[in-house]
């Protein structure tokens, strides 16, 4: 197998006296769709956090193209461009549209602001939101501002190729939307990673059962913080893990611990 674009080598992770993440490894490769399921509470979001460079573990390490990675993404740059959408979008309320997608190339880039309004709206119009770049984030619905957070993530920059995201984290996409919008934000996930100039490998974090089975071609299942079962998206009905067939049951009955 070809080496993966990100390599998680016995990843741990602690807040206080609650072990999140117990010597965890995982891959993600060129081209795949992987979705990171589980209860809640059991890290997911963490491995997201870890992966983008937010948060730094407390043991492993961490390989991005086969580089590995010291400290977190401020203390020096990656080898390609990760982009993550946070579950709430994470957009600056005091900014229109145009300006939270934009902002990594206001911030970083010496562009002129008619190119960087030009590449805000080539963005936006593959999201499907073309003409909206002047509204504020208090005038959009869930929906329009999960796929405005979407334009952001996918954003690049021509004056410097690292800065372009290759990979695209999505914590919780559908989170509280309803099920229309939750099929439109499934759609667009698919859609970007076909679109020829977007990045075509993506990890998402998601309870949500049509999200998992639309978005994800190989799942990783975590519970007591570690990875309890791997495979095909097509082998999820079929397993005989107990985890697996509870979780995705919804049953309360079962080896997964139900709190009071």
């Amino acid at each position: 197998m070809t080496e993966p674009l990100i390599e998680l080598r016995g990843i741990s992770k602690s807040f206080g006296k609650n072990k999140v993440l117990d010597n965890i490894d995982l891959n993600i490769y060129q081209g795949q769709a992987l979705g990171i399921i589980g209860p809640s509470g059991t890290g997911k979001s963490t491995i997201l956090r870890i992966i983008a460079g937010l948060l730094k573990p407390d043991a492993g390490e961490i390989y991005i193209q086969g580089k590995k990675r010291n400290g977190l993404i401020e203390d020096g740059g990656d080898p390609i461009g990760i982009g993550m959408v946070f579950q709430q979008a994470a957009l600056f309320d005091s900014l229109n549209v145009e300006e939270n997608v934009g902002f990594l190339l206001y911030q970083k880039s010496r562009l002129k602001r008619s190119h960087i309004r030009e590449l805000v709206n080539e963005k936006l119009e593959m999201v499907g939101l073309k003409g909206i770049g002047h509204l504020y984030p208090s005038e959009l619905s869930g929906g329009m501002r999960k796929r405005v957070s979407f334009a952001r993530a996918i954003m690049s920059n021509p004056q410097n190729i690292t800065d372009n995201p290759q990979v695209l984290l999505y914590d919780e996409p559908t989170a509280g939307l309803d099920p229309i919008a939750s099929t439109v934000i499934e759609d667009l996930i698919r859609n970007l990673q076909h679109t020829q100039g977007v990045c075509s490998t993506y990890a998402i974090v998601t309870h949500q059962d049509s999200t998992i089975r639309r978005t994800a071609d190989q799942l990783v299942f975590l519970y007591h913080g570690q990875v309890q079962w791997q495979g095909k998206i097509s082998e999820i009905d079929g397993t005989q893990n107990q985890l697996i067939r509870q979780f995705m049951s919804g049953s309360v009955k079962g080896p997964i611990q139900v709190l009071g």
